[in-house]
Protein backbone atom coordinates (compact mmCIF):
# COMPACT_ATOMS: atom_id res chain seq x y z
CA UNK A 1 0.00 0.00 0.00
CA UNK A 2 1.33 3.40 -1.00
CA UNK A 3 -0.48 6.74 -0.86
CA UNK A 4 0.91 9.86 -2.51
CA UNK A 5 -0.51 13.33 -1.82
CA UNK A 6 1.06 16.23 -3.68
CA UNK A 7 1.41 19.81 -2.42
CA UNK A 8 -1.54 21.15 -4.43
CA UNK A 9 -3.82 18.40 -3.13
CA UNK A 10 -2.77 19.20 0.43
CA UNK A 11 -3.60 22.88 -0.14
CA UNK A 12 -7.00 21.91 -1.56
CA UNK A 13 -7.89 20.08 1.68
CA UNK A 14 -6.86 23.14 3.72
CA UNK A 15 -9.19 25.37 1.64
CA UNK A 16 -12.11 22.94 1.49
CA UNK A 17 -12.20 21.90 5.14
CA UNK A 18 -11.34 25.38 6.52
CA UNK A 19 -9.59 24.07 9.62
CA UNK A 20 -6.49 25.44 11.27
CA UNK A 21 -3.56 23.07 11.01
CA UNK A 22 -2.88 20.53 12.32
CA UNK A 23 -5.93 18.45 11.49
CA UNK A 24 -6.70 14.92 10.29
CA UNK A 25 -8.38 13.65 7.13
CA UNK A 26 -9.77 10.15 7.07
CA UNK A 27 -9.62 8.41 3.68
CA UNK A 28 -12.17 5.62 3.33
CA UNK A 29 -14.12 3.57 0.79
CA UNK A 30 -17.69 4.70 0.29
CA UNK A 31 -20.26 2.40 -1.22
CA UNK A 32 -21.37 4.59 -4.10
CA UNK A 33 -20.48 5.34 -7.65
CA UNK A 34 -18.54 3.41 -10.23
CA UNK A 35 -15.17 3.28 -8.44
CA UNK A 36 -12.04 2.77 -10.50
CA UNK A 37 -10.39 0.33 -8.11
CA UNK A 38 -13.29 -1.58 -6.56
CA UNK A 39 -16.56 -1.70 -8.45
CA UNK A 40 -19.31 0.12 -6.54
CA UNK A 41 -16.89 1.92 -4.17
CA UNK A 42 -15.34 5.35 -4.40
CA UNK A 43 -12.80 7.12 -2.22
CA UNK A 44 -14.28 9.50 0.35
CA UNK A 45 -12.78 11.95 2.83
CA UNK A 46 -13.84 13.12 6.26
CA UNK A 47 -12.24 15.48 8.80
CA UNK A 48 -12.19 13.40 11.98
CA UNK A 49 -9.80 12.01 14.57
CA UNK A 50 -8.36 8.52 14.10
CA UNK A 51 -9.63 5.61 16.21
CA UNK A 52 -7.79 2.54 14.87
CA UNK A 53 -5.15 3.70 12.39
CA UNK A 54 -4.00 1.27 9.71
CA UNK A 55 -1.97 3.82 7.73
CA UNK A 56 -0.96 7.44 8.26
CA UNK A 57 0.90 10.11 6.32
CA UNK A 58 1.54 13.73 7.26
CA UNK A 59 1.69 16.38 4.54
CA UNK A 60 2.01 20.09 5.36
CA UNK A 61 0.41 19.84 8.79
CA UNK A 62 -2.42 17.54 7.69
CA UNK A 63 -2.47 13.94 8.86
CA UNK A 64 -4.06 11.74 6.20
CA UNK A 65 -5.02 8.33 7.53
CA UNK A 66 -6.83 5.09 6.81
CA UNK A 67 -8.58 3.16 9.58
CA UNK A 68 -7.47 -0.45 10.04
CA UNK A 69 -10.76 -1.88 8.77
CA UNK A 70 -10.48 0.17 5.53
CA UNK A 71 -6.95 -0.91 4.55
CA UNK A 72 -8.35 -3.55 2.14
CA UNK A 73 -9.39 -0.78 -0.24
CA UNK A 74 -5.81 0.46 -0.63
CA UNK A 75 -3.92 -2.86 -0.68
CA UNK A 76 -1.80 -3.91 -3.66
CA UNK A 77 -1.93 -0.51 -5.31
CA UNK A 78 -0.71 3.06 -5.19
CA UNK A 79 -3.31 5.72 -4.53
CA UNK A 80 -2.33 9.17 -5.83
CA UNK A 81 -4.08 12.38 -4.86
CA UNK A 82 -3.44 15.34 -7.14
CA UNK A 83 -5.46 18.28 -8.45
CA UNK A 84 -7.39 18.37 -11.70
CA UNK A 85 -6.17 21.79 -12.89
CA UNK A 86 -9.21 22.36 -15.11
CA UNK A 87 -11.78 21.67 -12.37
CA UNK A 88 -9.67 22.66 -9.32
CA UNK A 89 -10.84 19.47 -7.60
CA UNK A 90 -9.14 16.44 -6.13
CA UNK A 91 -8.16 13.82 -8.69
CA UNK A 92 -7.63 10.27 -7.46
CA UNK A 93 -5.73 7.73 -9.52
CA UNK A 94 -4.77 4.16 -8.76
CA UNK A 95 -1.58 2.72 -10.19
CA UNK A 96 0.55 -0.38 -10.05
CA UNK A 97 3.70 1.71 -10.64
CA UNK A 98 5.25 4.62 -8.71
CA UNK A 99 3.25 7.84 -8.71
CA UNK A 100 4.84 10.94 -10.24
CA UNK A 101 3.56 13.04 -7.32
CA UNK A 102 5.64 14.33 -4.42
CA UNK A 103 5.72 11.86 -1.53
Amino acid sequence: MFISIDEKASSWFTREFEFNKPFSIRMFPQYAGFGQKHKGYSLAFSAECPANVGFTKEVNGITFYVEGNDVWFFEDTETCLTIDAHLDEIKVTYKEENCPAIN
